[in-house]
């Protein structure tokens, strides 16, 4: 299979919904040519469809999946109001997660189709390039059997702790939303909510496990390289003006 280009955006700091905006917007045109070439009987797995991969970092946000339970979040209005934490009620899967300063948060909106077309396969190379991230710094992440994400010691009964979110949305095989990696991230934040909807189960970040704080740009150079390499394509990198 001939090696799909990506282009790579760090969106820097910015808020939930301006991102979630720009993902629609990626989105919706390629599903736009996807539909165009349905129509003209074309073989939509040869339409140029553009791959994208975004890093961000939010401002302090609740964000609930689709299949997710409000009762999971633990403040009501005005109780977020008052910490000025937004939240939002999302089209992606999965329940409730926090979003917030040195977070990385990966959305890539790529065509699966250029790929191969198996959400599952997705979600556990996803899984793959946060595991081989945090084998760069010692640490054994591992996934816990029907539940979606990256954990420490999942296995461990009282130790487990996940370090990375994920919940994604596919339309016509493009993806988008992805995953949120705990850097030196306030974890006080997840006392609010029922991570995910997870009860009796710890979250934790690079910070808190290894016990200093780590350089954000420096994680993000590790989540490009696995990400080309479990993708097995190349990213090519553009500033958005």
């Amino acid at each position: 299979m001939k090696q799909q280009e990506v282009i790579f955006r760090d969106l820097g700091r910015m808020d939930y919904q301006s991102a979630w905006d720009y993902q629609e917007q990626l989105l919706k045109e390629n599903v736009r040519l996807k539909t165009e070439a349905r129509e003209k009987g074309i073989d939509p797995s040869l339409v140029s469809t553009s791959n994208y991969f975004l890093f961000v970092e939010h401002l302090p946000v609740y964000t609930l999946g689709k299949s997710g339970n409000k009762e999971n979040v633990l403040l009501d209005d005005e109780g977020l109001k008052e910490r000025n934490i937004q939240f939002f009620t999302t089209n992606r899967g999965g329940d409730i997660t926090f979003h917030g300063p040195d977070q990385i948060v990966g959305y890539p909106i790529i065509d699966l189709e250029k790929f191969y077309t198996d959400i599952g396969r997705y979600l556990r190379n996803l899984e793959e390039v946060i595991i081989l991230t945090l084998a760069n710094y010692g640490l054994k992440g591992e996934r816990s059997p029907g539940e979606t994400g990256v954990w420490i010691e999942p296995e461990v009964p009282g130790k487990e702790r996940k370090i990375c979110a994920m919940g994604v949305r596919c339309s016509r095989w493009i993806t988008m939303h992805g995953f949120a990696l705990n850097v030196n991230t306030d974890l006080s934040y997840f006392n609010h909510i029922i991570p995910c909807g997870i009860v009796n189960k710890q979250v934790t970040s690079l910070e808190k496990e290894l016990g200093k704080k780590i350089t954000v740009a420096e994680v993000k150079e590790r989540i490009k390289e696995n990400f080309e390499k479990v993708f097995e394509t190349k990213l090519v990198s553009e500033v958005l003006l």
